[in-house]
């Protein structure tokens, strides 16, 4: 595929030039001519230039090795970009410490593949953890507990452990917990990438119905297949360049 400058409905991503046209005032998360050398010299990613708009679903593939995680891992601060800024809904990443650092994660639900779920509390007190670290009181912890399960579709699961359910209820147990402050932005990190077919399916509905209700997603993933059935804009990693956006219009199209 040809490095470009290419826009999709909502979403630019430029890999060598750099953009002309002003940032927009929706735009929630903005790269600008980013690059991450780790060190001993390799590069992580190279030049990246990306901007998501308030609201967007976004998927990010490519192979492994290919950055993804890297990718994500600066939206939320875990890394830092060796050149250019990542902008995160208003914050300047590369500068925030302590305080401030922890004033962004808030604002941003992340799910992993390995669901990282602790397993001796149940689901509900998995869930309402992210809720007792920030200092909620039980009253509002239990406001906002149930709708959580009930998006996950799990209500009925609060009182079980992690071993007692399957890879997928796992999966949208860690994605209630992610969402269950109501961030305004969902990383997904390869989130299907331990499930089978019909449950990675649910997982995409679940973030789908998370899209639909304004929560901006972006999702890393080489599945392919999964892209082709969500109909969402695509940007893809490669030897840690990014390459042109498009959007499949339908399961089927090529």
């Amino acid at each position: 595929m040809p490095q470009s400058s290419v826009k999709s409905p909502a979403t630019t991503v430029n890999n060598e030039e750099k953009s002309s046209s002003p940032r927009t005032n929706d735009a929630i998360v903005a790269l600008r001519s980013v690059t991450k050398t780790y060190s001993g010299g390799s590069k992580a990613l190279v030049d990246l230039n990306l901007e998501v708009q308030r609201g967007d679903f976004l998927f990010i593939t490519g192979p492994s090795g290919s950055g993804k995680s890297t990718l994500l891992k600066l939206l939320y601060g875990e890394e830092v970009a060796t050149e250019g800024s990542v902008l995160v809904d208003g914050f300047d990443v590369s500068g925030l410490r302590g305080d401030r650092l922890s004033e962004l994660r808030r604002r941003i639900g992340i799910v992993f593949q390995d669901y990282k779920l602790i397993p001796r509390r149940t689901v509900a007190e998995n869930v309402a953890f992210v809720l007792w670290a920030q200092g909620f009181d039980r009253k509002e912890i239990e406001r906002r507990l149930p709708p959580a399960l009930k998006m996950v579709g799990l209500p009925h699961k609060a009182n079980s452990f992690p071993e007692e359910l399957s890879g997928g209820e796992q999966q949208r147990v860690s994605i209630a917990r992610a969402i269950v402050n109501t961030p305004p932005i969902l990383l997904a990190d390869e989130p299907t990438g331990n499930l089978d077919a019909d449950n990675s399916w649910q997982v995409i509905k679940i973030l789908k119905k998370l899209n639909a209700i304004g929560i901006t997603v972006i999702v890393t993933t080489h599945d392919e297949a999964l892209i082709r059935q969500s109909n969402h804009a695509v940007v893809q990693l490669c030897n840690g360049r990014l390459y042109g956006s498009k959007r499949y219009n339908q399961p089927n199209s090529n």
